[in-house]
């Protein structure tokens, strides 16, 4: 049994026909016909009914037909693996990234990788830490952009980047006035943070345990209102409706220049103050993840290094 025989009944079976489908396979009919008479003859069944207006696939030769496609199929897969070993770094890489990353670093890492690797295209999927980790394991994706922490699922790791967190208030807030901002005194706010299902939120309530702790203390945080979106949030936070804490690369430059002049410009950067915690601030480790069965080893180096050029303002960077 041969690769060629198998491609030969595929094709017969998808034509109906020994001579379209010799066409098809660029050989002779009889050169066709013979092969398909040998295969038969080595499994000892019929593949297919012949006479003189038609060609059907007998009820085993459909089976046959279905498996001979798969094999088709992998053995072209082997090809492209093959291919990849020559240059690791062509076709697709598939790449999950945290909602609460993915617009705010993917925009200048699409740019980076189009301008380093443009045979080696993103294929990319914004999700939840949760069910990014469950595509890892499926193999639906190659790679992921996530927070820590997340649980031990035997992936390997590759530290990116400490991001901090900064304090978003109304303009007009009293605390807007400030350069910095403490802990002790956001209990005292209206805290607004994302839903259950963002890490993010997960990570502010780690970082921050005073948060959970007076969550429900009306004389500490007094309400938590849920968004659906860090965006949305930031919006809240304009209109008035409390503070929250946002990733530093969330940050619109404008609002970092230092000025506390409103700005007319697109966004919540004229209606949110961004300060920076007193001291040490709370932060987020950001890493790369991959199986550690993925072979194109060196494409994973090509992404930590587009990130790595990339702007990442105000965090620190890890090798």
């Amino acid at each position: 049994m041969t690769l060629t025989e198998l491609k030969y009944i595929v094709a017969v079976a998808r034509e109906k026909h020994f001579g379209k489908a010799a066409e098809a396979c660029f050989v002779s009919q009889p050169t066709l016909s013979v092969a398909i008479k040998k295969l038969e003859e080595e499994l000892e069944l019929k593949i297919f009914e012949r006479n003189a207006s038609e060609i059907a696939v007998t009820p085993l030769g459909e089976e046959i037909v279905r498996q001979a496609q798969t094999v088709l199929e992998q053995a072209a897969a082997i090809k492209e693996i093959a291919k990849r070993g020559k240059d690791p770094l062509a076709g697709p890489l598939k790449l999950g990234v945290i909602y609460t990353i993915g617009p705010y670093l993917l925009p200048n890492l699409v740019r980076q990788v189009i301008e380093r690797t443009p045979q080696m295209p993103l294929m990319l999927q914004e999700n939840f830490t949760t069910k990014l980790l469950e595509q890892l394991r499926l193999g639906e994706i190659d790679c992921a952009i996530l927070a820590e922490p997340f649980p031990d699922t035997n992936l390997a790791i590759a530290p990116l980047y400490d991001e901090p967190f900064l304090a978003a208030v109304p303009v007009h807030h009293p605390l807007a006035s400030q350069s910095t901002i403490t802990a002790d005194q956001l209990k005292r706010e209206t805290m607004l943070l994302l839903g259950t299902g963002h890490c993010f939120r997960d990570h502010v309530l780690e970082v921050c345990p005073e948060f959970a702790r007076f969550s429900n203390d009306a004389e500490g945080i007094r309400k938590s209102f849920e968004g659906s979106s860090l965006e949305t949030i930031k919006h809240m936070v304009a209109a008035g409706m409390g503070v929250t804490l946002v990733p530093r690369l969330s940050v619109p430059a404008s609002a970092l220049d230092g000025s506390t002049e409103v700005v007319p410009d697109f966004g919540d950067s004229s209606f949110v103050r961004y300060l920076p915690f007193e001291g040490d601030p709370p932060t987020r480790r950001v890493v790369l993840a991959w199986r550690r069965s993925f072979t194109r080893y060196e494409a994973i180096a090509e992404l930590r290094n587009a990130i790595y050029a990339c702007e990442l303002p105000g965090v620190h960077r890890l090798s």
